[in-house]
C-alpha cells in the first residue's frame, strides 16, 4: 500500500487529486473549529459531558468532535447519509424511483439531486431542532436578557449557519469525488472520525499504561495494540471476503463468427451490507437514550439496557440484556440491507437473457434460488463477522472501563475506506499508464 501511494505522487495528474483531496480534508478540519456565531460552545460542552460516553461515542466519532464544540461543520455528514439511506429504501418503494435508478447515468444523477434537496431538508429539520431545544437552555449567550425579536434572529443565524455547514460539507464530498481521489463522503467521515483517535489513544495510556510499573505498563500497552491489530486484521479479511459464483456464456453466431462462451463468476462480498446493519442497530439504539439524556434531568432504569456504557459490566450483568438485542438487530438489519442492494431474481433473469448459466443450475428460478441460498448463507457469516469486530471495543469498555470515542463501527469504516480509496487510486494510475502506452 504504501508502495502504491509513493509511486502515485510521482504522477502528476494523480498527485494534483491527491494535494486536492488533502486541501479539502484541511477546509474540512478548520471548519470543525470554528464556533457558531451567539453559541455558548462551553455551555454545550458541559451539557454534553454529563451523557456517558458510549452513547455519545459514535456521533462523536461521525462528527470529528464538532458536535461537541458546536462548531460549523456540527451536523457533520450525517444528514447526507441518513438522506441516502432514505432514498435507497424509497427506490424500492416507489416504481418510479425504481425506473430512475435502471436508466443509467441519467437516472442516478436524478436520484443524486433529489438526495442533495433531502439532505438540506433533513440538516434544515435538525438543526430547528437543536437550536429551538437548546436556545434556552443556555445554547445561545446571555438569552435571559434578549428581547424576542433578538432571540429569534440568533435562532434564525444558528439554524442557517448549521444548514450551511452541513450543505458544504456534502458540496466538499462531491468535488473530492469528482475531482480528487474518489470516495468523497467517505473519506470526509473517514477524516472526522481520525482526527479523534490522538486523543482516545492518549486516555488509554494514561489509564492504563501511565502511573504503572514498566512491566505492567508495557505489557498492557503490548495487548492494547495486540487488540487494536487482530480487529483491523479480521476487518480486511471480512471487507476482502467473497464468494465467487462461477457463470458460463453460451456461444453464439455473428456473422462468420463464434462469440461468447467465455466463463466468469459473480462475486458475491461476505460483509454485502458493508457497516450499515451496525449503524442502524447502534441509532435505533442509542437515539431514545440521547434524547432522554439532552431532554431530561430525570434518570431512567430501562435505558441502562440500551446503553453501551453499562454493557459487560461485571458488576451489574442484568444490563448486558440489550446487548442480546443489539445482536439481534445487527443480523436483521444485515438480512434487511442486503435484500435492498441485491436482487437475486433480477440478476438471474439478466444471465438468462445474456445467456449465462450457473453450472449444474437451470436458468431463470433455479438460478434465483441458489443465488437466494448461496447470499443467505455469507450474509449470516458476515453478519457474525460484523458482530465479532463490534462487540471487540464492546467487552473492552465494559471490562475494563476502557471508553474511547472509536469502537468496531469506526475501524470498519477506517479500513473499508482506505482499502476501496487505495483500489481507485491503482485503478486511475492503471488508466493514466494504458492512456500513455495508446498514444505512444
Amino acid at each position: 500500500m504504501l508502495k502504491s501511494l509513493v509511486n502515485a505522487f510521482k504522477n502528476k495528474d494523480i498527485r494534483k487529486k491527491l494535494l486536492f483531496t488533502l486541501m479539502m480534508l484541511v477546509v474540512v478540519r478548520v471548519g470543525s473549529l470554528l464556533p457558531i456565531p451567539g453559541v455558548d460552545t462551553e455551555y454545550f460542552s458541559s451539557l454534553l459531558s454529563g451523557i456517558n460516553n458510549g452513547d455519545l461515542s459514535y456521533l462523536s466519532a461521525f462528527t470529528g468532535g464538532s458536535f461537541e464544540k458546536m462548531s460549523l461543520f456540527a451536523l457533520s455528514i450525517t444528514p447526507y447519509i441518513t438522506s441516502s439511506i432514505i432514498m435507497q429504501l424509497l427506490t424500492i418503494a416507489i416504481p418510479k424511483l425504481e425506473e430512475m435508478q435502471k436508466e443509467g447515468e441519467d437516472g442516478r444523477k436524478k436520484i443524486a439531486s433529489i438526495t442533495r434537496y433531502v439532505t438540506v431538508g433533513l440538516a434544515l429539520v435538525e438543526s430547528i431542532a437543536m437550536s429551538v431545544g437548546f436556545g434556552r437552555q443556555g445554547l445561545i449567550k446571555g438569552y435571559q436578557s434578549m428581547s424576542t425579536i433578538h432571540y429569534i434572529a440568533c435562532i434564525v443565524v444558528v439554524v442557517a449557519t448549521l444548514t450551511a455547514g452541513s450543505a458544504v460539507l456534502m458540496w466538499i464530498g462531491e468535488r473530492i469525488t469528482e475531482n480528487g481521489v474518489g470516495n468523497g463522503i467517505s473519506i470526509v467521515l473517514l477524516i472526522n472520525i481520525i482526527s479523534g483517535m490522538p486523543n482516545d489513544f492518549v486516555t488509554l495510556f494514561n489509564t492504563f499504561v501511565a502511573n504503572k510499573s514498566i512491566a505492567r505498563g508495557a505489557t498492557v500497552g503490548l495487548i492494547i495494540v495486540a487488540i487494536v491489530v487482530v480487529v483491523v486484521v479480521l476487518v480486511i479479511i471480512l471487507q476482502d471476503g467473497e464468494r465467487k459464483i462461477p457463470v458460463q456464456y453460451s456461444q453464439k453466431v455473428a456473422g462468420r463468427r463464434m462469440v461468447g462462451g467465455q466463463a466468469t463468476s459473480i462475486p458475491l462480498k461476505v460483509n454485502t451490507a458493508g457497516v450499515m446493519p451496525i449503524i442502524f442497530a447502534s441509532s435505533i439504539m442509542q437515539f431514545p437514550v440521547i434524547i432522554v439524556q439532552l431532554f431530561s434531568n430525570n434518570s431512567y432504569e430501562w435505558t441502562r439496557y440500551l446503553s453501551q456504557s453499562y454493557w459487560c459490566r461485571v458488576e451489574m450483568p442484568q444490563y448486558s440484556l440489550g446487548l442480546l438485542l443489539y445482536i439481534i438487530l445487527v443480523v436483521v438489519f444485515a438480512y434487511f440491507y442486503t435484500s435492498i442492494t441485491f436482487n437475486p431474481m433480477q440478476v438471474a433473469d439478466n444471465l438468462k437473457k445474456a445467456g449465462g448459466v450457473v453450472p449444474g443450475i437451470t436458468p431463470g428460478k433455479s438460478t434465483s434460488e441458489y443465488l437466494n441460498k448461496i447470499l443467505n448463507y455469507i450474509v449470516f457469516i458476515g453478519a457474525v463477522g460484523l458482530m465479532i469486530v463490534a462487540l471487540i471495543p464492546i467487552l473492552c469498555s465494559g471490562l475494563f472501563n476502557a471508553s474511547v470515542s472509536f469502537g468496531g463501527t469506526s475501524i470498519i469504516i477506517i479500513v473499508g475506506v482506505v482499502l476501496e480509496t487505495m483500489k481507485q487510486v491503482e485503478s486511475k494510475m492503471v488508466n493514466i499508464n494504458y492512456r500513455g502506452f495508446l498514444s505512444e
